[in-house]
Formats: structure tokens, sequence, C-alpha cells
């Protein structure tokens, strides 16, 4: 199990925000592969109020310990996911959601491979100090 973890965008320049084009289609299960033993990222929206990310896990990765201080949707496009939120486990199959609250920590396992996407909303926690 390793916890590699690439992100495709990183040609991107301080002026993208995404990398496809405003009003045109595209799959989103098309847009990100799975690599061996990796953790695959590729933005598909980012703003400073937010973000939008493609994830592929190759099964058996994990990313451990995550907290983020803004509540995330996840929602599953292929495969199935565990997700350990506070100590509590939830199996996801493709198709279903969860929100992980802001200032919680997190764990993502890919027990058989599986792709997502993460949606983080910046707003109304600005004036949380921990």
């Amino acid at each position: 199990m390793t916890n590699n973890k690439i992100d495709s965008c990183s040609n991107e320049t301080p002026m993208d925000n995404h990398e496809y084009k405003n009003s045109e289609a595209f799959k989103i299960i098309d847009i990100i592969e799975y690599v061996p033993k990796s953790v695959v990222i590729k933005s598909i929206l980012r703003k400073t109020t937010g973000n939008v990310t493609a994830v592929s896990f190759d099964s058996g990765e994990i990313l451990v310990g995550r907290k983020s201080p803004y509540d995330t949707l996840i929602q599953i496009i292929e495969g199935q996911s565990e997700l350990i939120i506070d100590e509590q486990s939830s199996i996801l199959e493709n198709g279903e959601s969860i929100i992980i609250p802001a200032h919680t920590s997190n764990t993502i396992k890919a027990n058989v491979r599986f792709k997502m996407i993460s949606t983080i909303i910046k707003s109304g926690y600005e004036d949380v100090i921990l």
C-alpha cells in the first residue's frame, strides 16, 4: 500500500482556474484514469471560493488524517469507497454521496479501485478560530 499522489494539472498557470472550457460538455468519468499504486487528482474547477476535483484511487490506496476547514461533498462516480469520518465508517457505492463536515478527521480507503468527485465550498467558516 503506497500513498502516491499525482496531480495531473501541475502545469497550470496562475491565471488558469480550470482545465475545461465553459459551456462545453464532457464525460466526468473519462477525465481521470487509474494509475497503479496511486491516487490521481485532477482539478476540474478552481476558484477562491472553492474547487471541484476528480480523484481516482487504485485498489489498496488510502488518504489518511485529512481535515478541512470547509464542508466537502464526496460523490462516487465509479466503484466503491470506504470513508471514515470521526471513526465512523461508511461504504459508498457508485452514485452515492456523503458530506464530510468541516474540521472533522477523515480517511478515504480504496478497498477496490474507484473514482470520485470532491467539491469544496469555501464560505461560512472564515471567522472560525480553532
